[in-house]
């Protein structure tokens, strides 16, 4: 069974930065492409960004260049390290193993003043 964990979430003034962690359980990390998702009050869960098991990246257009996905196999986990918070970043961010029902719980990211 395949347990995925995120954490790091919290109440930031806009401009400020978060660094969330999802971690997994299972061996099957290194090898898997991992997802960031988010989901704000009232709007259908959007693709975030994206990593494959060899490290290749992409983004949303909405927050490249203040977004960045990475991972640590030997830890398997994968982050996302948002900077420049704007308030319309404020969501619940979810990972997810890609192409796969396994999803974490998710975690609050609030950029407000």
């Amino acid at each position: 069974q395949v347990q995925l964990v995120e954490s790091g979430g919290g109440l930031v003034q806009p401009g400020g930065s978060l660094r969330l962690s999802c971690a997994a359980s299972g061996s099957i990390f290194s090898s898997t492409s991992m997802g960031w998702y988010r989901q704000a009050p009232g709007n259908q869960r959007e693709l975030v960004a994206t990593i494959t098991g060899g490290g290749s990246t992409n983004y949303a257009a909405s927050v490249k260049g203040r977004v960045t996905i990475s991972r640590d196999n030997a830890k398997n986990t994968v982050f996302l390290q948002m900077n420049n918070l704007k308030p319309e970043d404020t969501a619940v961010y979810y990972c997810r193993i890609l192409a796969t029902s396994y999803w974490g719980q998710g975690t609050q990211v609030t950029a407000s003043s």
